[in-house]
């Protein structure tokens, strides 16, 4: 048996490798720890737009959950693509106490072409399950103003105040992303219940990547299954996903 940390990831499938479990996968291998995998959907994508998005049912992603967890020395969880409010049901018997071990929660509501990718009632059990039972919640501008029915945060104080909102659902830490800002540095707030909000920033680059989303997040969550706190995590997370963007440019 590998003493690797391994991180179970609950997301869905994304045909084009761009984002969701191939990317994650990616991700967390290159950071030393190994994965698991538990498959809410079933997505044909593009590098443009998501064609057809087939989520799986509760039952099966239910059996997932609980043989993976059985199946390996589980250090942390990250949970991206969910679908409709019957998966978020199966995950939230199954998933495991924050207590226990670090949750690391995407909210993968739409994607970048605007394609719904999270129903109403999965929006309602986010809100009021399953963001209290995880440790860390990464969503980006536009996902924060649809999880607190507000408009796109417009500078950092806004994105700070929408930050601490976003703690109030329940989870212990929230990195409020600014990818989908303006100006010349990407700025990322984290709020915590104990500390004072952290800017984490990062030059802007003239590139896009699909995916940063999760691959910032399964950073985090595998940094922290080997026993990062979470901010270091955070800071490490953002700055592997910085080298990533680097790379692309450098070779454009």
């Amino acid at each position: 048996m590998s003493d690797r940390p391994h991180v179970l990831v609950i997301a869905g499938t994304d045909s084009s490798g761009g984002a969701g479990l191939v990317r994650d996968v990616q991700v967390i291998t290159e950071l030393g720890a190994r994965a698991s995998c538990v498959v809410t959907a079933v997505t044909a994508q593009t590098n443009d737009r998501v064609a057809v998005a087939c989520v799986l049912s509760p039952e099966l992603v239910s059996q997932q959950l609980r043989t993976a967890l059985q199946s390996n020395n589980i250090g942390a969880v990250k949970i991206g693509m969910l679908g409709n409010g019957a998966i978020v049901r199966a995950v939230l018997e199954a998933l495991p106490e924050q207590a226990q071990i670090p949750v690391v929660v995407d909210p993968v509501l739409c994607s970048s072409s605007g394609a719904a990718l999270l129903d109403p009632d999965g929006m309602k059990l986010l809100r009021e399950r399953l963001l209290p039972r995880c440790t860390l919640v990464t969503p980006n501008l536009i996902e924060a103003g649809a999880l607190l029915g507000q408009h796109v945060a417009r500078n950092s104080v806004e994105q700070t105040e929408q930050a601490q909102a976003l703690l109030r659902f329940g989870s212990q830490g929230v990195l409020l992303k600014g990818g989908h800002g303006i100006g010349s540095e990407s700025v990322d707030v984290l709020v915590t219940r104990n500390l004072a909000p952290i800017l984490l920033k990062a030059q802007r680059l003239d590139v896009t990547m699909r995916g940063t989303g999760c691959a910032l997040s399964s950073a985090i969550a595998a940094l922290m299954a080997a026993g990062e706190e979470m901010s270091s995590a955070c800071q490490r997370g953002k700055a592997s996903v910085h080298d990533k963007l680097l790379a692309l440019l450098s070779h454009g």
